[in-house]
């Protein structure tokens, strides 16, 4: 009552006996209504008090008038309030320790990975400073998984340009230079055979540059498309053979056949862009028709595997010489000596390649092991319904 004092009650007065109408209550008790008020003593205690109206034959012959002890509603009144404080205070408790743990377990982590962005925005080399939180099982632990892959696929994607920058660089020197020599070679040249030679060779320079600028921009242009453009399921299979109806003729020229084995019958859904994959048919057809001698045959075969589209390319050429796995370096080129060298860009493997691993799959070269001639192998995972 002292500290959270309630409303405010008249001051208890003691009356004699012989004075009891004088008590608001006990005059309306016998008045035939029961009633009852509150008052406080001289230390402020609370005293309740009731009368009720004693009836005979419905007859009002008196009132009887109870009263509490000072203090007894004050204790009660206390102990109630002391267990409604306690409750309080282990609510505050429990309060402070949730948020101390949230502060410790998703607070702080969020501003050490917002820090951690921020050092990535300034910094090129504060990747590797990325909070690892991946062994927690919760948001912040697949958050911090996401960012740490994004920020490495993101740096990945800075290296790979600026080694495709610095190899597009080191291309187009060699033509370059063949060019630049030949240009100022052929002012001191007095023979007409010579000067026709030089000639050749500056229209020969003036092409590869040209196929090498086209290769490299539809190289970089790659990724952006392959991100951009929607994807949709067709069949593997149509690809194939449109593709093997498209390069009969040109192989027919130094009498090669093209064939299509499918180990079933049936569909090879895949997800993806039609169009590229495509692309990836085309430029191992026309690697295998390069390599095979005349009179010989290159074999698409289908088939399936677990849950995936196998799709492998042969020839009946010498083979790979080397390292199988260099053939899918950019610009990286070892083509039959028959055909003039500059011819190919180098690039045509290496975009199959990165169109592969975009749809998911993989692709890899190996030597014949029936006989001589190299073999391409394509997995693709199949789309489901």
């Amino acid at each position: 009552m002292t500290f959270m004092p309630g409303d405010r009650f008249p001051v208890y007065q003691e009356y004699a006996s012989d004075e009891g109408r004088k008590y608001p209550e006990v005059a309306a008790a016998l008045s035939g209504a029961p009633a009852d008020i509150v008052r406080v003593d001289g230390a402020g205690d609370l005293i309740v008090s009731v009368a009720v109206p004693v009836q005979r034959l419905r007859a009002t012959v008196g009132a009887l008038l109870l009263s509490t002890e000072p203090g007894e509603i004050d204790a009660i009144v206390a102990q109630e309030r002391a267990s409604v404080l306690r409750i309080a205070l282990v609510a505050v408790a429990v309060t402070l320790g949730l948020a101390l743990f949230t502060a410790s377990t998703i607070a702080g982590p969020m501003r050490r990975l917002s820090a951690a962005a921020d050092e990535v925005e300034a910094s090129m080399s504060a990747h590797t400073q990325i909070p690892d939180f991946t062994g927690r099982s919760d948001e912040i632990g697949h958050l911090s998984r996401s960012f740490r892959a994004m920020t490495a696929a993101l740096f990945g994607r800075i290296h790979a340009i600026e080694s495709f920058a610095a190899d597009v660089a080191h291309e187009l020197k060699n033509p370059l230079t063949s060019l630049r020599s030949a240009v100022e070679t052929l002012p001191l040249v007095k023979n007409a055979r010579d000067r026709d030679r030089l000639t050749e060779i500056i229209k020969h320079d003036v092409q590869r540059l040209d196929r090498l600028i086209s290769d490299i921009s539809n190289a970089s242009r790659l990724d952006a498309e392959l991100a951009r453009d929607a994807t949709e399921i067709f069949d593997l299979a149509d690809i194939v053979a449109a593709m093997v109806s498209m390069q009969t003729d040109p192989a027919a020229t130094r009498n090669i056949t093209v064939r299509v084995v499918r180990d079933k019958a049936g569909e090879y859904p895949v997800r993806g862009h039609d169009s590229r994959l495509a692309q990836v048919v085309t430029n191992l057809i026309d690697n295998a028709v390069s390599f095979s001698p005349e009179g010989g045959t290159v074999t698409l075969r289908l088939a399936r595997k677990d849950a995936n589209a196998v799709l492998t390319v042969s020839d009946e050429g010498q083979g790979i010489k080397g390292d199988t796995a260099r053939i899918f370096e950019r610009f990286y080129t070892d083509r039959p000596e028959s055909e003039h060298f500059g011819d190919h860009s180098g690039l045509g493997l290496s975009i199959s390649r990165q169109i592969v691993e975009a749809h998911k799959g993989t692709i890899g070269a190996a030597n014949r092991t029936d006989r001589s001639g190299a073999i391409f192998t394509v997995t693709l995972p199949l789309a489901r319904a």
